[in-house]
């Protein structure tokens, strides 16, 4: 289970919204497994409705952010803009991190998102609970 705060919840939300209709991504982080207590925004270079890319300078300093906090990165995080919150056959074979959760934001009913969550291990996609505190 990926337990997430309500504050970055809404965080990510409303960036997946801003960046409408091109993908949004980001990353989260926390102090625990399974703990996302901060969500990190990041700009998606490909600038796509059908991809995304972070840029690598944005993902350092958000890497260097999370250890000054004592975090570990716990998601990778981006969303869809037309379809389910599933990942993409490209999702799966570019999730290179098995440890973390990769979050999947639906924007194709904008007034109810739907936000699910991953483990991807050698392009196996297990769904996992979600829970906002």
């Amino acid at each position: 289970m990926l337990t997430i705060r309500k504050a970055a919840y809404d965080e990510l939300v409303a960036h997946a919204k801003s960046g409408y209709p091109n993908e949004a991504c980001g990353l989260l982080a926390g102090a625990g497994p399974g703990d996302a207590a901060r969500f990190y925004p990041m700009k998606n270079a490909d600038e796509s409705a059908i991809s995304y890319f972070m840029d690598p300078k944005e993902q350092l300093r958000a890497f260097k952010a999370m250890r000054e906090s004592g975090f570990e990165m716990r998601g990778i995080f981006h969303s869809h803009v037309a379809s389910e919150a599933y990942p993409s056959q490209k999702d799966v074979r570019l999730a290179f991190y098995p440890d973390v959760s990769y979050l999947i934001l639906s924007l194709s009913d904008m007034d109810r998102p739907v936000l699910r969550s991953y483990q991807i291990n050698e392009e196996k996609v297990t769904e996992e609970e979600i829970k906002i505190v």
